[in-house]
């Protein structure tokens, strides 16, 4: 799968989570990007990291990370936006299959509720999936977007 750039952002609750992510990025050869926050010590508002995360995500491969306390509110967000297919993942599995079947270009959790070592399961996995294309085809198109 080619991947030019990776965005990354978070809210205050997924401030830590977005540095491990970042860290563990940097063992491959990915362009990432920091979006915010840059700080978990002044509370902001999920829905702007996601629409910043929305006005970079403009073309075929770039891909991004979104990260909140439970990853709801920002996956939510992100998800008004027509160009945007976020995947709330909770383990390896949902984000190979959001990629392999729905083509999804922005992996969501939760900072509080994922732990590490899966997250870094979900990221390796994320990221060297392909998208099956086929039967599925057909039902990404039906959400009215793109293809990654």
């Amino acid at each position: 799968m080619k991947v030019a750039q990776i965005f990354i952002a978070s809210d205050h609750a997924g401030f830590d989570t977005k540095e491990f992510v970042k860290s563990y990025l940097s063992n491959f050869e990915f362009d990432v990007v920091d979006l915010g926050a840059y700080s978990k010590d002044m509370s902001v508002d999920y829905p702007d990291f996601a629409d910043k995360m929305a006005e970079n995500i403009n073309n075929d491969f770039k891909f991004g990370i979104l990260i909140c306390g439970t990853g709801i509110g920002i996956s939510i967000a992100a998800n008004r936006h027509p160009h945007i297919r976020c995947a709330l993942c909770h383990d390896a599995t949902t984000a190979k299959l959001a990629r392999e079947h729905n083509d999804a270009n922005v992996l969501c959790f939760g900072g509080r509720i994922v732990g590490t070592s899966i997250i870094q399961d979900m990221v390796k996995v994320f990221f060297t999936t392909e998208f099956a294309g086929g039967r599925h085809e057909k039902r990404v198109y039906k959400l009215g977007n793109y293809k990654c």
